[in-house]
């Protein structure tokens, strides 16, 4: 098993949470995390017919049955059941009693927010990230070979081919949940939708012209990029609020939560392909976003990340908010720095009134070094950005 830097965050919330909840999107390691910390809770997965029958039919007995507790995997599949939970821990008032894993923010969250608020701990679980994959010593040789292969813990630890994985993913998954949470009568056109998202990872969601290249409606294209954003196929990156005397967008960016993914739905068919392929700089971007998404969600804490775009066209990739401080971080995938890399960052600075103000610049390269009040940081250390 590869070890996940979010199992000390799952033992510290069940020291003090009756009900822990681990959510992500399906094959991340939700079932795996569960069980290895938790190795002498009983099993239960809600995707087998018999037992969603008896939680939807007699949900007491059931819980009756696990009277310190279990892990019940996808549990969304029996709504029903929170409620009956609710009763069953408040009578109790343990902590770390049940385990509950999902793959469907609706669902799960739905289920949560009105039953279980104040008695569940949370924690929100991406593919392997790039310090889970080196210390695991499964990280790719190289950059293109990660932007590939994504983080996805079957594409590391089984012999399995990246392209033959994400279709059947693509077709097991994705499309099943999809099913699940909306009506979509042709399923083609589904598809097609998901590969035009692929297209804008790193742009700015303009979800008419999205609608329009798909020929579909502005709602119909609203209601899909929420079932991928709740299915965690997506992650919607918000423009951040503070107005530096500069009209600012408002429009969030799209990303992917997994580069691997996008890179098969762009139709990069082997790692060769994507030195000079046209999305490069864009995925390497998605890549970045997700590794600072999953170092705030690996701790139990929600995101702090947005993105700063004044109508000018200045825009810096990420800022980090952490309390009234402002990290600024551009992205570049050029493995040698140019000149004009840090000339968003110097700009926000100025803009900013604080000279002295620290900015960040990761990139595709292998050395750190600083340029002024710029840190220059290699692809593999992005993690360390505000540890220090």
């Amino acid at each position: 098993m590869i070890k996940r830097k979010s199992e000390q965050t799952v033992q510290r919330l069940a020291h003090g949470f009756p009900v822990i909840a681990i959510t992500g999107p399906r094959q991340s390691g939700k079932t795996t995390l569960a069980r290895a910390t938790f190795p002498d809770k009983p099993y239960l997965s809600l995707e087998d017919p018999d037992v969603r029958v008896i939680a939807e039919s007699d949900p007491r007995r059931l819980l009756a049955g696990y009277p310190d507790g279990a892990i019940l995997d996808e549990v969304q599949r029996a709504p029903h059941l929170f409620s009956y939970l609710q009763t069953h821990v408040d009578a109790n008032l343990r902590p770390g009693m049940f385990v509950l894993t999902g793959s469907q923010q609706f669902g799960l969250l739905a289920g949560i927010s009105q039953s279980l608020a104040g008695r569940v701990g949370m924690v929100q679980l991406l593919p392997l990230g790039i310090n889970e994959l080196a210390d695991a010593s499964l990280l790719p040789a190289t950059l293109d070979e990660l932007l590939f292969t994504g983080g996805y813990p079957a594409l590391h630890d089984r012999d399995l081919l990246p392209g033959d994985w994400f279709a059947g993913y693509v077709a097991t998954y994705v499309e099943r949940d999809v099913r699940q949470l909306i009506n979509v009568r042709d399923l083609s056109t589904f598809q097609r939708f998901l590969r035009m998202c692929a297209a804008r990872t790193g742009q700015l969601l303009n979800l008419s012209s999205l609608a329009a290249d798909c020929g579909i409606t502005h709602n119909t294209a609203a209601a899909w990029i929420a079932v991928l954003e709740a299915s965690y196929i997506i992650h919607l990156l918000r423009p951040h609020h503070r107005n530096f005397n500069k009209r600012l967008v408002k429009s969030p960016k799209l990303y992917f939560c997994d580069a691997g993914l996008a890179a098969w739905l762009l139709g990069i068919h082997k790692p060769e392909d994507m030195a000079f392929h046209a999305q490069r700089g864009n995925l390497f971007e998605t890549l970045m976003v997700a590794e600072f998404l999953k170092q705030r969600w690996n701790d139990g804490r929600p995101s702090n990340l947005y993105f700063w775009r004044d109508s000018r066209g200045l825009e810096v990739d990420l800022l980090l908010e952490e309390g009234e401080r402002l990290m600024p971080v551009e992205i570049k995938s050029g493995t040698t720095v140019a000149a004009d890399f840090t000339d968003n960052l110097r700009k926000w600075v100025h803009l900013s009134g604080n000279t002295e103000q620290i900015s960040w610049l990761i990139y595709g390269g292998d050395q750190r070094f600083d340029s002024g009040t710029t840190r220059i940081l290699p692809w593999g250390q992005a993690g360390t950005i505000g540890t220090e």
